[in-house]
């Protein structure tokens, strides 16, 4: 298997969808890389050459993947919190953060239901 920013890529996959395994790495930022490093996209992992891994790595180096966004992310959201802005209680609460319905759906956010039991006679 390949590397490339600390991830295993898989290498029977096509290297523009094999690329997106990295956390950071879309498919039209995956489609950008292979351009600027001179790759064809219909390529599989197994038959690139150093040279062109090489090539990915240092494009990929130019962009923030991994452990340094999961990061800034996560921070983010606790810089939102501790300000106690709208989007911040509602991570605290679990609730949709986007402005979704939460009178019918949210089922992912909110857990299962929990409704209190009652018996009719």
């Amino acid at each position: 298997m390949a590397r490339i920013a600390g991830v295993d890529i898989p290498r029977d996959k096509r290297v523009v969808i094999a690329l997106t395994y990295v956390y950071g790495i879309g498919l039209t930022t995956s489609q950008q890389v292979l351009k600027d490093a001179n790759v064809s996209e219909d390529a599989r992992v197994k038959t690139l050459s150093e040279d062109e891994l090489n090539r990915i790595r240092a494009e990929i180096a130019k962009f923030q993947t991994e452990g340094d966004l999961r990061r800034e992310v996560t921070l983010n959201i606790k810089r939102l919190m501790e300000i106690g802005s709208y989007r911040g209680m509602r991570h605290r609460r679990g609730l949709p953060v986007r402005g979704q319905n939460t009178r019918n759906n949210s089922r992912t956010r909110k857990g299962r239901k929990s409704g209190s039991v009652v018996k009719k006679k």
